[in-house]
């Protein structure tokens, strides 16, 4: 058995390596920087108490970004170092933010051992490459993002560390082969275990859906499938679930060999990005060769995102959580004894509340980051939630999971198909959508995205956006010089949350203006990117009228669209004329 020693390395601190709700995001050439990614890990085990760590398993594993075989072995041996019994990594590093929830939450060791948190290796949908973003975060022993308490502790002990533990002996271990390497340190018995990625995760679904009825979909002639990894971990799941268990042939499948560089490609599932995808489902700006697929849905590089798309049809993802949650009880079989309640994110359209009003359902509105989310299921008040940005997920991890919400539509569209596989005309996305929108009303919605801009004209724009909230009088004189056909603001504000669960107040989560006709204009930084700055504009107007819920939705947003490029002045203090992307 190999043995080691642990090395003190000095070292001095970096600037702003503050993690967000998404931790450390920079370009990999920040990371490369000597000691730059062994500080952060560091001061993550230096935050956390030793006994989440001393003698303890931990997973590190992400998807196979640029950098993360090199990051893994650091990692590796920095947990030597610090005490660590047991490393877990997926093969060949892979393993997707949902899955990493899902092994913390559900494997056991041979030892009977269970994992105590991970370093999950991601910069999420953002690109990769040599030139391009890594990232690194800590989950803890819920499956679940470290909370602000924590992650204000790494901050805290990366602004004054002036050393790192490392095994610098010990050699590297192969990731890309199953099995355990067994090593002797100062405190023991050390072993780096390396696991088949979908084992955990796959069966955590089958025991959430009906396999059986999702594969009598996938198998009639009549219904046809596409799904797009862009090149990111979710390729690994794709072909064990939906080739392997479930049968769909494998030219469903859109980039789902895993590459370092995402293939050159932006992994963020959306109109814009998702391009190839898009294209097939008849939604491009060229006309498709063929007939369109009449599902499609693609995932971002740690396959925590997802777009739901029908024959040359957009399914928005406040639409889409709103959706799964009013079918889900007859639909998974994992909520057939009924949901506890539901949550959205604050920018997110207010589809899901009205469906949490019918059906009588527990709701929660909270600030961007799926902790939030997390903490509220923990308590057991929530089942299913949504962002708007593309995420979906249920109490099942805790983590937003792309996989699972694409699964939940194929499970309601094996649902609502169960006696129409044999002749009649399958019900289609399309249908399910306007069907829901003749229920429970259409919230038109969009989202504009202005990415790297600079940081202190953002500042600058969002602090104009706030004084100008306290004379309502001065922002509809604004609004009717630009459009005299929208409403006037009635009240306007800066949303704050208070945690029903712990009581901690989170300020200054996005600013709101709210229009007597029940639209909103919702502006707010975003800390996902890895530099510069990103402003994301959300609007949203809610149409009940079932005569009117059919009109192509950046022609009836164009209004409020025009009024908040104009009240935010958004060319004025960014330079920019347009946004990077709409969705």
């Amino acid at each position: 058995m190999a043995t080691f020693k642990v090395c003190r390395v000095e070292t001095k601190p970096y600037d702003g390596q503050k993690p967000g709700t998404s931790g450390l995001r920079k370009k990999v050439k920040v990371f490369t920087q000597p000691h730059y990614l062994q500080n952060f890990v560091q001061a993550t085990f230096n935050a956390l108490s030793a006994d989440k760590i001393k003698g303890k398993t931990l997973v590190v594993s992400g998807d196979g970004r640029y950098f993360s075989k090199e990051a893994i072995q650091i990692i590796i041996k920095m947990s030597a170092a610090n005490g660590v019994k047991c490393v877990w990594v997926g093969q060949n590093g892979l393993l997707s933010t949902p899955a990493v929830s899902a092994v913390i939450r559900e494997r056991v060791g041979k030892d009977g051992s269970k994992s105590s948190g991970a370093f999950i290796l991601t910069a999420s949908h953002n690109p990769g490459g040599p030139n391009e973003d890594f990232g690194i975060k800590y989950n803890m022993e819920n499956g679940g993002p470290a909370p602000e308490g924590v992650t204000d502790k790494i901050y805290e002990n990366t602004t004054t560390i002036k050393e790192y533990l490392i095994a610098e002996d010990l050699p590297d271990v192969d990731i890309s082969k199953i099995g355990v390497s067994s090593f002797s340190g100062p405190d023991g018995p050390f072993e780096v275990e390396i696991f088949d990625s979908t084992e955990t995760y796959v069966k955590l679904m089958k025991s959430i859906f009906d396999f059986e009825a999702i594969k009598k979909l996938l198998s009639c002639p009549k219904f046809s499938f596409c799904y797009d990894a862009l090149h990111g971990v979710a390729g690994v799941y794709a072909k064990r679930i939906f080739v392997e268990e479930l049968g769909a042939s494998e030219s469903s499948l859109l980039n789902c060999t895993p590459k370092e560089d995402f293939g050159g490609g932006h992994p963020d599932p959306n109109l814009t990005y998702a391009k190839e995808l898009v294209q097939r489902m008849g939604l491009g700006k060229s006309n498709t060769e063929g007939e369109p697929p009449e599902f499609g849905a693609a995932a971002d590089g740690d396959a925590d995102r997802n777009m739901i798309l029908g024959k040359r049809f957009f399914v928005t993802p406040s639409d889409s959580v709103a959706i799964i949650a009013a079918n889900a009880v007859g639909a998974i079989p994992y909520f057939s004894g009924g949901l506890k309640g539901v949550a959205r994110s604050m920018p997110t359209s207010a589809a899901l509340d009205v469906v949490a009003k019918h059906l009588k359902l527990k709701f929660f509105e909270v600030p961007t980051g799926w902790k939030f989310f997390g903490n509220l299921m923990d308590a057991g008040l929530c089942s299913i939630c949504g962002e708007e940005s593309f995420g979906t997920g249920s109490d099942h991890v805790r983590e937003k999971d792309g996989i699972w919400a694409v699964l939940a539509w194929l499970a309601i569209l094996a649902h609502k198909n169960n006696d129409k596989l044999n002749g009649e005309k399958l019900v289609t996305v399309e249908d399910i959508v306007r069907q829901h929108w003749a229920t429970y009303g259409r919230h038109y919605y969009t989202r504009y995205d202005y990415e790297n801009v600079d940081a202190g004209g953002a500042k600058e724009l969002m602090a104009y956006l706030v004084n100008l909230q306290s004379n309502l009088d001065e922002v509809n004189k604004i609004l009717k010089g630009v459009r005299s056909d929208v409403s006037n603001v009635i009240c306007a504000d800066e949303f704050e949350y208070k945690d029903p669960v712990d009581g901690s107040v989170s300020k200054h989560q996005g600013i709101r203006y709210f229009f007597e006709d029940g639209s909103r204009l919702i502006f707010r930084l975003s800390g996902t990117g890895s530099e510069g700055a990103t402003i994301r504009v959300y609007i949203e107007q809610y149409e009940k009228d079932p005569a009117k819920t059919g009109r192509d939705s950046q022609e009836a947003l164009k209004p409020l669209v025009d009024v908040a490029i104009k009240l935010s002045k958004m060319q004025e203090f960014t330079g920019r004329s347009e946004p990077t992307v709409i969705t």
